[in-house]
């Protein structure tokens, strides 16, 4: 079964094919060489009709390009060039009206003439928003308005006229200004922070001069005024645009139209193939983040196990990342950068520096940047594989024994496994290895599985891992087009553990940890704990290269390759994973629920659905009694818990500020929202420190680290509760099934 690790189109499962891009805040220096109007190259009929075919008759919707489709097409194709509305008019839609219904038509005949002609328009836009800002700038704008910048217009109607346009234009650029203001005060408020203590390590000052190795003395970089930095950013933002080749639109144009149909779908030009190819080779080399782009920014989806954001911890899902700096160079603005170029940027060789310049998301749309230097490593492996840990506490004259195993992933060495190798590698072995570690000194009386932001992986690790925990039967259905299968675990019933079993989810568990989490809840093996839900990513993908079938069309054109959902996981009863996830028997507060977070997000996602279930016996009699004692336990708790209480003051916080669709255009104003943000986060920080735990650095030096994570101290608690009345049984909660 192929399956996709990553979860969502916007989560970049692959990178480079990311071309929806972002409405720019900046102006060219000097114009640069005009060139011709792109138009389509000879091969693109053929490569067109071939990838429609492919996702008419192989993408589980089995969806022709009727006229309603085409009229979708239409509609978001001008949204891909111009998400947030700030370069087309509704007349500049108008003039293209006639074609709303036929593209379709076109598409079949491998007529891609539109989708130039609309890229065409947007250039001539592109040149018609530098001229303005050009001259707006030579005004000196105020920053200190009573007026607003509305600054998500992606739902918003296309403006009537060009004059509506400008008055947005002027917005924008003022915003931009201010966002360089507040970023040069944090900066110089950390500097002077910093002279009271001692130098730090990794400092987060932004400015090349403060990351400059022993022995080394830069050039005198000149500060550029935000004036001018605007101007740079957009001379960048412009450039790319007009450099882009016509395999460059035509990937967009059909990347749109396989996104309709689902936003796991896409189309890959062959430039694009060979960079992922490269891509996933070096995947292991950078910070360890996943991004993404939206409105402008790039943004953090998840960290990754093991890598060096993830060790430093203060890189943050959803965290904006607005400039990137490489030691002994200028800082560089990336807002409204494709991503492709952002991410070569944040990557680079091993044991290098990159200072990152982000706007928290835990302070909303009024977050003034901050830097943050991280040394680039390769993630070892190791630290992204199954770990475990012992934690020993004390339950009146008893000691309870629970186990935590975190699996960040599921990975399996396919093809050690196929030539025979006993020792390849996989998820499943190393939790086997890793409980027999953890019982050693004797048996656990309770299990945690950590699956926070698991991502996914192998199918076939999530069926072999249920059957660890789980007698012999069905674990999941796998839906296609045209059939369903069901995947069972078969090895005559054998299981390692069979005691009180806790899992920790998030959103941004999915896919493949949803298929394993599903198991153990339908089968009544454990309880679950987390998030309101899982991500919701219950569909699978096959990739399908076209040169096999452009070469009988006589193209002998490298033709690139297609992305296509052709499959739908279900649980054992029935239901799919699909959009809804998988949600919790007790549910934690969350900052992710007032996110953008989870596959019901995303645009034209598949729907929820359901199979017939599929006969399987739970593992615990009258299961519900037991969670149900579970859940009000852990409720109580929750409520007279400071750190929990802290929590959702922080959360309705976040809610607020994310509320906040507009931003007030006045400097002052601005920096005392930010300043009293700052103060109330940092107090509330002080009130959570209160657990800490001694380290030992690779040095071997020890220290002492702050460590509060609320989410596992709850699990091992309602553990705890399950192991007092597994000893005193409460009507029956802990009747195993034989």
């Amino acid at each position: 079964m192929k399956t996709a690790k990553f979860f969502c189109r916007r989560q970049i499962i692959f990178i480079l094919l990311t071309f929806f891009f972002l409405p720019a805040l900046c102006v060219y220096g000097s114009r640069p060489e005009k060139k011709a109007p792109l138009s389509p190259g000879k091969n693109m009929g053929a490569i067109t009709r071939t990838a429609l075919y492919l996702l008419t008759h192989e993408h589980f919707l089995l969806q022709k390009v009727d006229e309603g489709l085409s009229a979708k097409l239409f509609d978001e194709y001008f949204k891909a060039l111009d998400p947030s509305r700030i370069y087309f008019t509704q007349q500049d839609i108008a003039a293209f009206e006639s074609q709303r219904r036929l593209l379709g038509v076109q598409l079949r005949q491998g007529n891609v003439q539109f989708a130039f002609d609309v890229y065409n328009v947007f250039l001539r836009k592109l040149a018609a928003y530098e001229k303005f800002t050009v001259e707006y700038l030579k005004t000196k704008p105020s920053l200190n308005g009573s007026d607003f910048y509305a600054y998500n217009r992606s739902k918003v109607p296309w403006e009537t006229s060009e004059q509506a346009l400008r008055r947005i234009w002027e917005k924008k650029i003022r915003n931009d200004l201010i966002l360089f203001e507040l970023l040069d005060r944090s900066r110089q408020q950390e500097a002077k922070q910093k002279n009271t203590r001692p130098a730090k390590k990794d400092s987060k000052k932004l400015s090349a001069k403060n990351v400059v190795p022993a022995g080394k003395v830069p050039a005198k970089i000149k500060e550029l005024t935000p004036e001018e930095r605007t101007v740079k950013r957009l001379s960048r933002f412009l450039q790319h645009f007009r450099n882009l080749e016509s395999m460059d639109v035509l990937e967009l144009y059909l990347s749109t139209l396989f996104g309709i149909y689902d936003p796991h779908s896409a189309y890959m030009a062959p430039r694009t193939v060979d960079n992922f190819n490269i891509n996933m080779k070096l995947s292991l080399v950078g910070i360890g983040a996943v991004l993404t782009s939206e409105d402008g920014y790039t943004k953090i989806v998840r960290i990754i196990p093991g890598g060096p954001a993830e060790r430093d911890k203060r890189l943050k899902a959803e965290d904006r990342i607005i400039a990137v700096a490489q030691e002994n160079a200028e800082p560089v603005d990336i807002m409204d950068m494709p991503l492709n170029k952002v991410v070569s940027m944040i990557r680079g060789e091993e044991n290098t520096k990159v200072t990152l310049t982000i706007l928290e998301s835990s302070k909303g749309n009024s977050a003034v940047p901050v830097n943050i230097t991280l040394t680039r490593a390769k993630v070892p492996l190791k630290d992204s594989e199954v770990s475990g840990k012992l934690h020993k506490i004390k339950a009146g004259n008893r000691v309870n024994r629970i186990g935590v195993i975190t699996i960040p992933s599921f990975y399996i060495d396919f093809s050690a496994a196929y030539r025979g190798d006993p020792d390849y590698k996989s998820s499943t072995k190393d939790v086997i290895r890793t409980f027999r570690d953890l019982s050693k000194e004797g048996p656990l009386d309770g299990l945690v599985i950590d699956l926070r932001s698991n991502g996914g992986g192998s199918l076939l690790e999530a069926v072999t891992l249920s059957g660890l925990f789980i007698p012999e039967g069905p674990i999941v259905q796998v839906r296609s087009q045209y059939n369903c299968k069901t995947n069972s675990d078969q090895d005559g019933g054998k299981i390692i553990y069979n005691g009180p079993l806790a899992l920790l989810t998030n959103r941004f568990s999915a896919s493949a940890a949803e298929i394993f989490a599903a198991a153990i809840q339908d089968y009544k093996r454990g309880i679950l704990l987390g998030d309101s839900k899982t991500h919701g990513k219950g569909s699978v993908q096959s990739l399908i290269e076209l040169d096999r079938y452009t070469f009988f069309l006589g193209s002998g054109a490298p033709a690139g390759s297609v992305k296509l959902t052709n499959a739908k996981f279900y649980r054992v009863n029935g239901a799919s994973t699909q959009l809804r996830g998988v949600s919790p028997d007790i549910v934690f507060p969350s900052f992710t629920d007032v996110m953008e977070v989870g596959e019901d997000k995303l645009d034209f996602a598949l729907k929820w659905d359901k199979v017939s279930p599929v006969p399987h016996v739970p593992f615990f009699r009258d299961f519900e009694n037991l969670v149900q004692c579970l859940r009000e336990s852990s409720r109580q708790r929750v409520e007279k818990n400071s750190g929990f209480l802290l929590l959702k003051k922080d959360i309705a916080a976040l809610k607020d500020l994310r509320q906040r669709k507009e931003v007030i255009l006045n400097l002052e104003k601005r920096w005392k929202e930010y300043l009293a943000e700052k103060k109330l986060q940092e107090e509330q920080k002080q009130l959570l420190r209160t657990d800490v735990e001694e380290v030992t650095s690779s040095a071997g030096k020890k220290t002492e680290q702050t460590v509060k994570d609320l989410y596992l101290q709850e699990a091992l608690a309602v553990l705890g509760d399950w192991i007092r009345m597994q000893r005193s049984p409460v009507s029956g909660a802990t009747a195993r099934h034989p």
